[in-house]
């Protein structure tokens, strides 16, 4: 049997463990991104303009699935898919919640770098499913 010393090596019990990611969601619940991404999905989803906007887009992309797989779609299909798109991603509470989630984004990015630096390895690499 091999001796294995834990010189330098903390080991934490997984309580410890749990109650520190309850406590670093709970900071970044607190962050102004994730409270403004929080604000920007509730007027995204209670916005008619957005929904109807993104309702014609999904009907029209869906109805033209199977000819976007088979790359068969006529000009003006595609042309108003686009168009469909335009004002899909224009609507301002598509705009807001595309600006509040990069902005989520970029603090999570930030604190997985902190926590990569502080425990040695990547953490984004370290949680990922490791599918695809």
């Amino acid at each position: 049997m091999s001796d294995f010393n834990l010189n330098e090596l903390e080991l934490a019990p997984p309580e410890v463990v749990r109650q520190s990611a309850r406590d670093f969601a709970a900071a970044l619940a607190e962050t102004p991104q994730f409270k403004a991404y929080e604000e920007a999905t509730d007027r995204l989803n209670h916005d008619p303009a957005a929904q109807q906007a993104i309702d014609a887009f999904q009907a029209k992309r869906e109805s033209l699935q199977a000819m976007l797989l088979l790359n068969a779609v006529s000009d003006a299909d595609r042309a108003e898919l686009q168009r469909l798109q335009n004002v899909f991603s224009s609507t301002p509470a598509v705009v807001a919640y595309a600006q509040a989630q990069a902005d989520l984004m970029t603090i999570c990015q930030t604190a997985a770098d902190v926590l990569s630096q502080a425990i040695g390895l990547s953490y984004a690499a370290a949680c990922s499913s490791g599918c695809c």
